[in-house]
């Protein structure tokens, strides 16, 4: 992706074959007995929509490198790339795109009703400056949060070590460890229907 060219959309991710990572943010509570067990647990709510960012910059401007109220905790949550995919296939963007939908109505029956909404956001600068080029994420509700919990995840690994580690670094102006974890950020191939009805931009 060239995060210069204005309207690019496209989902870059850690992945294999199997397995593909996400980001969320939580506030002690519920990020340490998720890590514990391997799992979200209450007092994480099956009831509320969660969002899983593939972008570790996003993540960060999102947290504010882990410093917001109620985002103290950086998860690096690794999912079933199967289950990433069917989020993928059922979701609907969260606004109105009239070259991507029928009619708003239409639109707002069809997200009223899906278990997985998409974002585009401005991808962001180790400055967390916007960039042209968009990023996704995905927020999960009802069955799609249930299967999420139940089934979906791999891993979950807590690294707020790590981001704090490379936020001090950056303020050194040292990368390393920072363009070390952006390597691995790829492109990711999208389901074709998926992309078509999400505007993925074309390779």
């Amino acid at each position: 992706m060239d995060p210069r060219r204005p309207g690019l959309r496209q989902v870059r991710a850690t992945h294999s074959e199997t397995e593909v990572v996400v980001y969320q943010a939580y506030a002690a509570a519920i990020a340490l007995p998720a890590v514990e067990a391997q799992r979200f647990v209450p007092p994480f709510r099956l009831q509320r929509t969660t969002w899983i960012k593939p972008s570790f910059l996003w993540m960060m401007y999102r947290s504010g490198w882990a410093q917001k109220p109620g985002q103290e905790h950086i998860l690096r949550i690794t999912l079933r790339r199967e289950t990433f995919d069917a989020f993928l296939e059922c979701a609907v963007v969260s606004h109105y795109v009239p070259e991507l939908h029928a009619s708003e109505a239409d639109w707002k029956k069809q997200v009223h009703a899906a278990p997985v909404v998409v974002q585009w956001d401005p991808e962001r600068t180790a400055a967390l400056q916007p960039l042209p080029a968009r990023t996704i994420q995905m927020g999960l509700r009802g069955r799609a949060v249930e299967h999420y919990v139940a089934e979906a995840i791999v891993r979950i690994d807590d690294i707020t070590a790590l981001v704090h580690q490379v936020r001090s670094e950056l303020a050194l102006r040292d990368r390393r460890q920072l363009d070390g974890i952006l390597a691995t950020e790829r492109h990711y191939a999208v389901p074709p229907d998926a992309a078509r009805r999400l505007g993925v931009t074309a390779e």
